[in-house]
């Protein structure tokens, strides 16, 4: 289990909603019931409300009042609260108090460590297991990802000016401790393949690793930038020459697969590299200025090939939206700093690209945007899109990116139809993500969905007025976003427990509160229950990653800041018995219209999942799995994107050819061979599995044209070579430079080239300091920044975010 660790500060306590807050306009939906799905076989997963009765379940208030449990932390003033679960299911909480006061160039500070081995309702004050060591809240709690038990704690000795480390292999019952050889810049990074192999970074930006589990250590590199795991025990990492990893275009990006006993230099005058799915991506620079481009390699570095996108000024970017093993969602960004900008989406290579959706919507004074990947059912993702009338709008995609489509109105909304007459847009609904937490909005988590909770996505959106934006409701979708329901009024925090046989929520108010809601049926009906009879300052909600525990922690304060308190609810007694079989029933993914011979098909198959049912009240257990069966599907149009150089129309499933690529060759850069394209506008989507049917002409053809990516690097330079070996490897470099300088120009005239990667101005540093984060890149757990003195603020958009 990736273990879950956040710091409950002060500042989080109060909220303010902005006065510049976008108006959302919203559309009326159609009038006409989503179609229904097989009714002998198939179960529909929302009921009308209107004709369902909510009851209450017995028992519940007796029944959870005897499975309410607190605890009350003494914390001191200006202290800090960090929590990490260590293990899968094994109950274990680790809550980290501290208290530090700056005094000029040091800091004075004092920590301590509690434990709980029963899902948080009972704690230990484990502080002598660390000697009373004030432990450093930067570098938190670091939990192996394997599940093994593995704890590190950092501890600041500031009276022998050392740092020591704390390591724990059995659930952080004990610990040893030893005296590290540097001051570490950032949190120890487990190897997501061994993770007793441990890397960091020290204040003087060396490379350190040890192979022990942090008894031993030895510096494999210096000068180091930016680190990362990758595949198969490699480490990715930026080195400068002349130290300064602020000169971010001068990097070179270097690789070791023998824990740095060999280095090979991949690529250079790097800007920035991430790592996502298969891919490799580096942003490099042209020589040109402060243009550079997007980069691609497949094979860890070995080759790579220019992202064949559209080309921008220096007004622009681009952004990786995500990368999984088959593709990539690019985002580019329009002229003119509009805010808005294309999505692209990738092939299999993450080289060719076509136009997937236009006026997305990514904020001009920060990094955020509301792209959000649906975990819970496959080939769905959300995000907002600009309309022309300057509305911003959710769109939501099943197919990976090939069509996208507005969500439609909530089943039981309370928008009034009457006054929407001329204004169709009225009551569509919009979910409201990044960007309305950019905008200060009273919004409080973002989209929710987990993967073992088949169809399920809690949200934060709005419908109709003013009013409606100001405070967002709670809505749920049990089929992935193809519906949606109103759930509860205001902003909440929200959680799936059980695999999602039970979800939890507590409004978020600047008031004390002592309720929380929970539904058994998917959030069609919710109860409530009162937890406490003094209400707390609620600050946050956990529980145990994965969705699957029946524990849930809320954290808050009473009277001051120096009490901090925990309630956990065990709903586990509420659910009197076990599923059976006779509880779930079969579910057709991706049903629209049970007419169709093709009904479900998505990339190339049905899945028919077994669910439960809405009116069983049971208990799926920390071993349920998902059931389902697939079945094969013939090609139609729907699986395929539009080629590169095609896009599709609005409300239609052809392609049809861009107009600025009219009369020009479709050729692109592959492997260092310029290649010609010859399509009917259609390329399958990567990871489809369709059979038969419609199958477009599609021909690749190399013209034996050689050429060459700005990416240049050494093959074979490694840090064992002599140095007159690096010399003439630098002279051939500047020859094959020099002879390339032709067919690079010929190139650039086609797809190619001229694909900047040019920076703009951004507060991405301010956003990330507000929100106490210390890194930009969410979607890869084990990349660190080397800390926040290498934030620009004219910073890139170029990592995933």
């Amino acid at each position: 289990m990736i273990s879950v660790s956040w710091i409950l500060a002060l500042w989080l306590f109060s909220c303010a909603l902005a006065t510049d807050s976008m108006r959302l306009r919203r559309e009326l939906g159609s009038d006409e019931e989503r179609h229904r799905l097989k009714n002998s076989e198939l179960s529909k997963r929302s009921a009308d409300l209107n004709e369902q009765t909510c009851t209450a379940l017995s028992g519940a208030e007796t029944t959870l009042k005897n499975n309410t449990h607190s605890f009350t932390f003494r914390v001191k003033s200006m202290g800090s609260l960090s929590l990490a679960w260590v293990g899968d299911g094994s109950g274990v909480l680790l809550v980290l108090t501290t208290f530090q006061v700056p005094l000029f160039m040091m800091r004075f500070g004092q920590s301590n460590l509690y434990r709980s081995e029963d899902y948080g309702k009972t704690f230990q004050d484990v502080t002598q297991l660390i000697n009373h060591t004030f432990i450093q809240t930067e570098f938190g709690i670091a939990v192996s990802p394997d599940h093994s038990g593995k704890v590190m704690l950092t501890g600041d000795v500031s009276e022998v000016g050392k740092f020591r480390l704390f390591r724990s292999q059995d659930f952080g019952m004990s610990f040893v401790s030893n005296d590290l050889p540097f001051e570490p810049l950032i949190q120890m990074l487990y190897n997501p393949g061994d993770c007793n192999i441990i890397l960091t970074l020290s204040l003087t930006l060396d490379l350190w690793l040890s192979e022990n589990f942090g008894a031993t250590w030895r510096k494999i590199h210096d000068r180091v930038c930016l680190v990362r795991w990758g595949p198969k025990n490699s480490i990715y990492f930026t080195t400068n020459s002349n130290g300064s990893c602020n000169d971010r275009g001068m990097l070179e990006l270097t690789k070791t697969e023998d824990y740095g006993r060999s280095f090979k230099t991949i690529a250079t005058r790097v800007y920035s590299f991430v790592l996502g799915g298969r891919f490799v991506f580096a942003s490099i620079m042209t020589g040109k200025g402060t243009e550079r481009m997007i980069h691609v390699s497949v094979d860890g570095g070995e080759v790579w090939n220019m992202a064949q996108l559209p080309t921008v000024n220096h007004e622009q970017f681009y952004s990786i939206l995500t990368a999984n093993q088959d593709m990539i969602f690019m985002h580019v960004d329009d002229p003119g700093d509009s805010g808005v900008g294309t999505i692209y989406v990738s092939d299999d290579r993450g080289t060719v690209f076509s136009k997937s959706l236009e006026h997305h919507l990514y904020i001009i004074t920060g990094s955020d945007t509301d792209f959000t990947v649906i975990s819970s059912l496959r080939g769905v993702y959300m995000t907002s899109v600009l309309t022309e009338e300057g509305v911003v709008e959710t769109v939501i995609t099943f197919d990976q990116g090939a069509k996208w489509q507005t969500l439609r109105r909530p089943q039981n909304d309370h928008c009034d139809t009457e006054t929407s007459t001329n204004r169709p847009n009225r009551c569509r609904l919009h979910i409201h993500a990044s960007y309305s937490t950019t905008l200060k909005m009273n919004v409080p988590m973002l989209p929710l969905s987990q993967p073992n909770a088949v169809g399920l996505i809690l949200a934060h959106g709005s419908v109709g007025d003013g009013e409606s934006v100001l405070s967002p409701d709670v809505y749920v979708s049990d089929d992935g976003g193809y519906s949606w329901l109103f759930a509860l009024k205001g902003p909440h925090h929200y959680a799936i427990l059980d695999s999602g046989g039970l979800l939890v929520a507590v409004e978020h108010s600047n008031s004390p509160v002592n309720r929380i809601s929970f539904s058994t049926d998917e959030g069609q009906c919710w109860h409530t229950y009162n937890f406490t009879n003094d209400p707390i300052h609620f600050s946050g909600m956990d529980s145990e990653p994965g969705s699957f525990s029946m524990n849930v922690s809320l954290w808050g304060y009473r009277n001051d800041f120096s009490k901090w308190v925990v309630i956990t609810i065990d709903f586990r007694k509420l659910l009197t018995r076990d599923c059976t079989e006779g509880d779930y029933v079969q579910w057709l993914a991706h049903s629209a219209d049970s007419s169709g011979s093709d009904d479900g098909c998505v990339l190339g198959y049905k899945e028919t999942f077994l669910r439960l049912r809405k009116d069983s009240v049971c208990w799926n257990g920390r071993d349920y799995s998902l059931t389902k069966k697939l079945s094969p599907c013939l090609c139609t149009l729907n699986d395929y994107h539009c080629d590169f150089g095609y896009y599709r129309p609005e409300n239609s499933s052809e392609c049809v050819e861009q107009e600025e690529m009219k009369g020009h060759p479709l050729e692109f850069c592959l492997n260092g061979t310029t290649e010609q394209l010859q399509t009917s506008g259609y390329r399958k989507i990567p990871g489809n599995q369709c059979e038969g049917g419609f199958q477009p002409d599609r021909e690749e053809t190399a013209l034996k044209r050689m050429c060459t990516s700005n990416a240049l690097y050494p093959n074979s330079l490694t840090k064992s070579s002599s140095q007159s070996t690096a010399v003439i490897v630098m002279v051939v470099i500047a020859i094959l430079l020099m002879s390339a300088v032709a067919s690079v120009w010929l190139v650039k005239k086609y797809i190619c080239g001229g694909r900047f990667l040019v920076h703009r101005y951004s507060v991405m540093r301010e956003h990330a300091e507000d929100n106490k984060i210390e890194g930009v890149d969410d979607t890869d757990p084990h990349y660190m920044e080397t800390g926040k003195a290498q934030y620009n603020e004219d910073s890139d958009q170029d990592l995933l975010e």
